[in-house]
């Protein structure tokens, strides 16, 4: 007699588990702990066999039924059902392992040694928040340009354009590391090369003009916040690093007998080395018995463990006045670019290297971290007092000569 939905619901538990027959080898196991069991007992080539088809709620009667009939489809063509639900999880797992996701976090966590905690932290959230709800659960081989670009244009409707770029750039990567570990065979990104929307180009504010960078530098000079952030403003022109690599400077990394700052660029991925000025020295000697405590030069304000807010050189400079469209973080850099060409003269190269551009020889290969370091100590050492002249003829309103040369 074939069971009902009604039946199974009121299945009781006894004091040994039973069964409740629904034909064709289809019964319900019920246990002593009232759990209940779908199965399917057939036979292949001559041997019993059981075949589990779900748990009673989650498995109705309905579901239960029609796995049944799938199982005996099976077994006429042939095949044992045991043994293809086997494959059919060695199928899900391998799909799963070969996920878009699965592959993506693979690649990252090889990646995120070698980046800044900055970096890390923003290619994770471009994966969290614009790959993985439309690609994640996808087999990474099986995702077509199109499918990408619709994921891209996605972005591109919130009129992040800069972003669809560096979200297409990281699916490139990803899809990349696919090929290369046998997930994937060819990188569907290559097949967009123009079919997103161009950039609008914008270019980091900088003072380039020798006579507003004087008055700049007093300003900064001037601030009257902590001291933390006072000597970043002092010394930010002086190095024209990176943001980042400023506020992330570690004590460990300054050599205070050879005047070196040396630390790893996870952009271009070379060893730098910032040769310090006196005025550089000056100020770090003077920063030193209030953060020598903390591993990091510019502490947080809030704790010593880690380094100050990305957004705390250019907030001070919001309060002091210096909009956003006058000054960025990366004006110095632009700053000292441009004057040290056209003003003082200094050899491209020597600028490029300072900047720790990815600069290659003939051959191809990047520069080492010591090329032409006398002489970049030298145009360090001149940018400075070129600086402080600046800042002296800003203050007097008097042209004052020297030789920076």
């Amino acid at each position: 007699m074939k069971l009902t939905a009604t039946a199974v619901k009121e299945a009781k538990p006894k004091s040994k588990a039973y069964k409740l027959s629904d034909g064709g080898g289809l019964y319900l196991a019920v246990q002593a702990n009232g759990a209940k069991y779908w199965r399917y007992k057939f036979r292949f080539t001559g041997k019993e066999k059981l075949l589990a088809l779900g748990v009673y709620p989650k498995v109705s009667l309905k579901d239960a039924r029609a796995k049944h009939r799938d199982a005996q489809d099976l077994l006429e063509a042939g095949i044992d059902p045991t043994m293809q639900k086997q494959l059919n999880k060695l199928a899900a797992l391998t799909a799963a392992e070969n996920s878009f996701k699965a592959v993506a976090l693979e690649w990252f966590e090889g990646q995120k040694r070698i980046w800044a905690e900055g970096h890390s932290g923003k290619v994770d959230r471009m994966m969290t928040k614009d790959l993985f709800p439309y690609l994640g659960n996808r087999p990474i081989k099986e995702i077509t340009s199109p499918e990408l670009l619709a994921v891209l244009r996605r972005i591109e409707s919130r009129g992040a354009r800069e972003a669809a770029k560096r979200t297409k750039q990281i699916a490139g990567q990803i899809f990349r590391y696919g090929v290369a570990t046998g997930r994937c065979e060819r990188d569907p990104s290559q097949d967009l090369n123009g079919a997103l929307a161009p950039n609008i180009t914008k270019h980091r504010a900088a003072v380039t003009n020798p006579k507003e960078v004087g008055p700049l530098l007093n300003a900064l000079d001037g601030y009257q916040g902590t001291a933390v952030v006072n000597a970043a403003l002092r010394l930010a022109p002086l190095t024209f690093v990176r943001p980042g690599e400023l506020r992330q400077a570690k004590w460990a990394d300054i050599d205070f007998d050879k005047a070196e700052w040396r630390f790893f660029v996870t952009k271009t991925h070379v060893e730098h080395i910032v040769p310090l000025s006196t005025q550089a020295m000056a100020i770090l000697r003077d920063l030193y018995p209030l953060t020598c405590n903390s591993e990091y030069i510019f502490p947080s304000a809030r704790a010593l463990s880690r380094p100050m807010s990305d957004n705390a050189v250019l907030a001070a400079m919001r309060r002091m006045g210096i909009e956003k469209n006058e000054m960025s973080g990366h004006g110095f850099r632009a700053m000292a670019r441009t004057i040290l060409d056209e003003e003082l003269h200094f050899r491209a190269d020597y600028i490029e290297h300072q900047l720790a551009h990815n600069v290659r020889d003939a051959h191809g290969r990047a520069y080492n971290r010591t090329a032409h370091l006398p002489e970049r100590k030298k145009m360090m050492q001149a940018w400075s007092d070129y600086l402080d002249n600046l800042k002296a003829q800003a203050k007097t309103n008097n042209v004052v000569t020297a030789q920076f040369r």
